[in-house]
Order: structure tokens, then C-alpha cells, then sequence
């Protein structure tokens, strides 16, 4: 894509992948790890899931997954190796489901999303393929950027009727949802969205224990983040560029946040008319120091090294060295907040600022759920879109993200399950 100019995609929005509309889905996840694990035990509370089969390329994580549900007739475990498409087609075509959701790391995308085409089935994932920094001028321009693979095969997919998803954890996500709410419902002209994360969740016992995937953290962390304006296109910046303190609602109160690299800046211009979008995700200095300090040793690195005979990725070898995310449930306290700050004209005419966000209690999903807050904040937004989807109420082809479809129904059903979204004014 041109960093100066940009073609606004065609989407079908009276057409519809082959999604069957009969209150029961056969979904299979792909990765039966923490988010994996966590969509699986809000499905089972869900009717409209009567098969999951949980798959991964660990058999025992997989059978674990399964076994805490209590139901072997409706949760059932399968052995796949992600980074093999041609074994994940013959699992699709052995289990035949009705949508394949990648919970899995980015870096599996490709062969998954390849699989599902090969397959011709429905495919959802919570993040998009990998970006690649521009080769000479990384903190200018853009190189590869999120998502090119995928959203370049649209019209493969919507020429084979078929449905790609992409997105559809919190943020990305939830947080398309909220713009495209923001432009549909309560803003006449938007001048800038601007996704914000931040969290007061504390882990006892560990100096440093990321509450997500440290191999994904690392990766849209350190990479320039991307910003996106009408006049000057995409763009990109040092990490951790632009800090401000925003405060966040419901007591987690004031974080400083800092330009990161996040898909909805890739998905949100496409179908949204705005002026700038960015992405901002609320770190804290210490946490920056260590990524900082990562990538000064190298320890950040995908390539893999020579160790002992052995062949291993630096950042592999960090992932392994700390806590699973998954595993630090019992030993969080705190809230986790995700949401998209909207600036322009309201309805009204008037100047208005707005915050749609979503907050999760560390506490409620561990008692509700027996999910950490992070994690089970992810793993609910693809269980509602499936769930439209299946009724269709969301219905489209191609390659799509969540700001393509209607936002009040997604809303609706997350109230539905016990996780409604809060409104907050700010100042203009």
C-alpha cells in the first residue's frame, strides 16, 4: 500500500460467507492456550457452541483445555502443528467445522488463514500477520504493515464467498467496534480516534510477569509504531514516541501511554472517515526499560542462535525464561481497561471528546471464569462475533475487520454477558 495515498477497499455488504444460521456451531480453535483456553469456557455457557474441538500443537495442553470444561461429548481435544498448512487443512476436513478461530501468536497466521482458504471455512483471529520494518528509513516509513498479507487476498476470499474475521480480540476488536459506534451513533465528523490501554493490575511475587504474551508484546512494542492521517497517510515513528498521561475511568486513573504499533491503525481509516488514528498503550517506565534493555542484547531477536548444538530464538528463550500469563490468575489484583477516545463534532453540532472503553475486574473473571482478566477480556469478543455471525446479524465476505460491521448488536450481546461497555465524557 502507498504510505501517501489510500484506495478505500470494496466490501459486499449484501452478500455473506456461508456461515450456517442454525444456533449451533461447531467452531475449532486453533492454540489451547490462555486466550484459547479462556474462549472455551465462555462458549461452554453459551448454547449456540454445541462442538468445540480444541487443537494445539501440545497434546497435553490441548486434553487439559478440555478436560477443566467436564464435557467430552461437546469439548474435544486434537494434536495440530500450527506452522503446517497442509496438516491443519486435513484437520479442518477431518473435524469439519463450522469457523476456525486462531488463538495462536501472530507468527502462525499465515499457515492458519492459508488453511482456512484452502478449506473453505470461516476464519477469525484476534491479531494479523506480522509487519517488517521499511528496509533504509524504519522511524519515517512503513515496510510491510500489519495485516498487508491477509487484507491483500480479500478479493480471493469474497470471490470463494468466504469470510475472514480479522481482529476480533479486545484491541484489535472491541476497539473497531467502538469507532465505528462512535461514528454511526454519536459523532457527525470525527477529527482523530485513538485507541488507549491501560491497567492498574498488580502480580504479587514476580518483579516482572507480563500479563499477556511477552513474544507479542515484544514484537508491537519495539517495532516503529504506525500512525495513519488523510493528508499524509501512514507513518511511522520511534518506539515509545509521543508519551501523555491519560486517565483512565473507573478508578484506574492516571497512566502514561506511549505510541505502540497496533492494527487498528491498519483497519480503522478503511471504513471509518476520520482524520488520524493512533494507538496508545499505557506500559509504565519500568516495563519500557525492559524492553528497552531486550533489544539493546539482542534478547529480542526471532533469529535463532547457536547454543550448545542447539538451534533457539532469543525471544523464545525470554518467553520461556517468565510466568505464563495464562498460569497468573490467583497472584493478579486489579483492573484491565481497553477503549477508543474519540474527538470531533457530536451529533449535536457541538465539539465533543469521548471515551468508549471496557473494563475488566482481575477478580470477577477469576471467580466467574477461573480466567485472568487479560486473556478473558481478548477471548469474550470473538465468542459474541461468532455468535452474530451464526444468527446473521453480522454478515460480509473478503477479508474484514470488526469496524465493518454494525456495532450496536455486538454491544447488545457483550452487555448480554455480563461485560457492558462504559461512556466517558472529557473536556474540549
Amino acid at each position: 500500500m502507498s504510505v501517501m495515498a489510500y484506495t478505500r477497499p470494496v466490501v459486499w455488504p449484501c452478500r455473506h460467507a456461508d456461515v450456517r444460521h442454525t444456533g449451533a456451531m461447531h467452531v475449532l480453535v486453533v492454540g489451547s492456550g490462555g486466550v484459547g483456553a479462556a474462549f472455551a469456557t465462555i462458549a461452554q455457557r453459551r448454547p449456540a457452541f454445541t462442538r468445540v474441538t480444541m487443537a494445539d500443537v501440545s497434546s497435553r495442553r490441548a486434553h487439559d483445555a478440555v478436560a477443566r470444561l467436564g464435557e467430552p461429548d461437546r469439548f474435544v481435544a486434537e494434536r495440530v502443528d500450527a506452522s503446517d498448512r497442509s496438516e491443519l487443512v486435513a484437520l479442518i476436513g477431518r473435524v469439519k467445522p463450522d469457523a476456525v478461530l486462531n488463538a495462536c501468536d501472530p507468527r502462525l497466521n499465515e499457515p492458519i488463514f492459508g488453511a482456512c482458504y484452502d478449506a473453505r471455512v470461516t476464519y477469525l483471529d484476534m491479531a494479523m500477520t506480522l509487519s517488517h520494518p521499511h528496509p533504509r528509513r524504519p522511524y519515517e516509513l512503513p515496510g510491510t504493515m500489519l495485516g498487508d498479507y491477509q487484507l491483500t487476498r480479500s478479493e480471493q476470499w469474497a470471490d470463494e464467498g468466504l469470510l475472514a474475521l480479522v481482529g476480533i480480540g479486545v484491541e484489535p476488536g472491541l476497539s473497531d467496534v467502538f469507532a465505528r459506534h462512535a461514528a454511526d451513533e454519536l459523532f457527525s465528523s470525527i477529527d482523530e480516534i485513538g485507541v488507549r490501554d491501560g491497567a492498574d493490575l498488580v502480580v504479587e511475587g514476580y518483579e516482572f510477569a507480563p500479563t499477556f504474551s511477552i513474544w507479542t508484546t515484544i514484537e508491537e512494542c519495539l517495532n516503529p509504531p504506525l500512525i495513519w492521517e488523510r493528508e499524509r497517510g501512514f507513518y511511522t515513528t520511534a518506539p515509545f514516541s509521543e508519551p501523555e498521561t491519560f486517565t483512565f475511568p473507573e478508578g484506574i486513573g492516571e497512566v502514561r501511554c506511549v505510541n505502540v504499533e497496533h492494527e487498528e491503525v491498519v483497519l480503522i481509516p478503511r471504513l471509518i472517515d476520520c482524520e488520524r488514528v493512533t494507538f496508545k498503550y499505557g506500559l509504565g517506565q519500568e516495563f519500557i526499560d525492559v524492553l528497552q534493555t531486550l533489544h539493546r542484547l539482542g534478547l529480542d531477536s526471532t533469529e535463532p542462535v547457536t547454543v550448545r548444538d542447539q538451534r533457539v530464538a532469543p525471544r523464545d528463550v525470554v518467553a520461556a525464561a517468565l510466568p505464563d500469563p495464562a498460569t497468573l490468575g490467583e497472584r493478579m489484583t486489579g483492573r484491565t481497561c481497553a477503549g477508543t477516545w474519540v474527538t470531533g463534532t457530536g451529533v449535536d453540532g457541538q465539539p465533543r471528546s469521548t471515551y468508549l472503553y471496557h473494563v475488566v475486574d482481575n477478580e470477577t473473571t477469576m471467580r466467574e471464569y477461573g480466567s485472568q482478566a487479560v486473556v478473558w477480556q481478548t477471548a469474550v469478543n470473538p465468542v459474541v462475533a461468532l455468535e452474530l455471525l451464526d444468527e446473521g446479524v453480522w454478515q460480509g465476505m473478503g477479508v474484514l475487520g470488526p469496524e465493518a460491521f454494525p456495532s450496536g448488536p455486538f454491544l447488545e450481546r457483550l452487555a448480554e454477558l455480563g461485560a457492558p461497555h462504559g461512556v466517558m465524557e472529557l473536556g474540549v
